[in-house]
C-alpha cells in the first residue's frame, strides 16, 4: 500500500470536497462538504451519547434509498444541521438528486450530515447555516487537501488542544483507493500525556523534550474555550471513508464500523456520553466489485478493505491534529510541544 496522489480523500474517483468556513474574533466555525454528484452507495456508524445528525435512516441497508449525492460535516451543533439545505440546495440546481417526476429538474438530493460541539468558539448565535453550506459545494474541488482550521475543523477541539480536519488515503496493491477526512473534535484526548506523542504513530515527529511533557500535564482534562475553559466539553468527532470500490449500503456499513475503530485508537477514551462520534462510509463504484457475498474470498476481501480503512482513518485523524492552529486562548499540539517536530 501507498498513499494517493493528494493523500486526501479526494483522491477517491468521484469524490469532491468543499470548505467554507469564518475565523475571526466573533466566530470560529464553518462546514465541509463531502459531494458525489453521479451517487454512491453509503452507510454510517453512529457511536457516543451526544450525536446531532440529519438523514441517517436512510443509510439503514433495508431502506428504499441506495445512493447519497453528499455528506455534509458541520459546527454549530444541532444548529448547523440548517447547512445540509444549501447543500440540497446547490445539488437540486444541477440536477443531482433522486428524480421524483417527468421533469429531470424534478429530484431531491439525498444528503446525510453530521455536527460537531464548537458553541464555545463563538459569540452566541454565531453558527452555519444554509448560505455556509450552499457556498461549501460551490467550493468543492477534485484538488481540496487542506488540512486544520477549515471548514468543520474551524472551531474543533481535541482534548486540551486545537482540533481541525484530517484527510488522507491509500493505494491498494490492486488499484482500489481509500480515502477519509475527519474533523477532529473530541472531549477525548488524541496525545499520551506521558510521551507528548498522539495515540497514533505520526512519521516526522520525535518524543517531545521532558520539560515540555511536564509542562503540559496539567492541561490534560481542562476543557479550553478560545477566552478560557468552559463548563461543557467541545466533543464529537465525525468523518467521512470513501472508496472507489462497488460496495453494497450492507458492505459500506463494514467500513464505517472500521472507522469507528480506528477513532478509539487514536482518541482515549472515544465514544463518551458527550460525544456523538459519527462516521459515513462511501463507496462511489468506478472501481471494480468485490466478489459476492458468500462466494469465495469475499469476507476476507471485504475484511482488508475495512482494516485499510482504519488505517487510513486513523492517520486522517493525527493530521487533524497536527496541522491545526491556536485559536485565542486554545493552543495547539505544534505549540505544546515544540521539540517534537524532527
Amino acid at each position: 500500500m501507498g498513499a494517493g496522489q493528494r493523500d486526501a480523500l479526494v483522491d477517491v474517483d468521484g469524490v469532491l470536497v468543499g470548505h467554507e468556513q469564518r475565523l475571526d474574533a466573533h466566530w470560529a466555525t464553518g462546514v465541509t462538504a463531502v459531494l458525489v454528484p453521479d451517487g454512491a452507495s453509503a452507510a454510517v456508524d453512529v457511536r457516543g451519547g451526544g450525536p446531532g445528525t440529519r438523514e441517517t435512516d436512510v443509510l439503514e441497508p433495508s431502506h428504499l434509498v441506495q445512493q447519497v449525492h453528499g455528506i455534509v460535516l458541520t459546527g454549530g451543533s444541532a444548529y448547523g444541521l440548517a447547512a445540509a439545505d444549501g447543500a440540497m440546495r446547490w445539488l437540486g440546481e444541477r440536477g443531482h438528486g433522486v428524480p421524483v417526476g417527468a421533469d429531470p429538474a424534478h429530484v431531491v438530493p439525498v444528503v446525510p450530515s453530521a455536527v460537531i460541539f464548537d458553541l464555545p468558539m463563538n459569540d452566541w448565535g454565531n453558527r452555519p447555516d444554509a448560505e455556509f453550506g450552499h457556498r461549501a459545494c460551490q467550493n468543492a474541488t477534485r484538488t481540496e487537501t487542506r488540512e486544520g482550521n477549515v471548514g468543520a475543523g474551524t472551531g474543533a477541539v481535541v482534548g486540551c488542544v486545537k482540533g481541525g480536519i484530517g484527510t488522507a488515503s491509500t493505494v491498494l496493491d490492486d488499484g482500489t483507493t481509500i480515502g477519509a477526512l475527519v474533523a477532529v473534535n473530541a472531549a477525548g484526548s488524541a496525545i499520551d500525556p506521558d510521551t507528548g506523542l498522539p495515540w497514533l504513530p505520526a512519521p516526522g515527529l520525535r518524543r517531545p523534550d521532558q520539560a515540555e511533557i511536564d509542562a503540559a500535564k496539567p492541561l490534560f482534562g481542562t476543557r479550553p474555550g478560545r477566552h478560557g475553559p468552559v463548563d461543557r466539553p467541545l466533543n464529537t468527532t465525525i468523518g467521512v471513508v470513501a472508496t472507489d470500490l462497488r460496495l453494497s449500503k450492507a458492505e459500506c456499513q463494514r467500513l464505517a464500523v472500521a472507522a469507528q475503530d480506528a477513532l478509539a485508537r487514536a482518541v482515549r477514551p472515544a465514544h463518551l456520553l458527550v460525544d456523538g462520534d459519527t462516521m459515513f462510509a462511501l463507496a462511489t463504484g468506478t472501481g471494480a466489485a468485490l466478489p459476492a457475498p458468500g462466494e469465495q474470498g469475499w469476507s476476507e476481501r471485504l475484511d482488508a478493505v475495512s482494516a485499510a480503512a482504519a488505517d487510513v482513518v486513523g492517520r486522517a485523524i493525527v493530521r487533524g491534529l497536527l496541522a491545526a492552529e491556536p485559536v485565542d486562548e486554545v493552543t495547539s499540539y505544534t505549540r505544546l510541544y515544540p521539540s517534537a517536530r524532527e
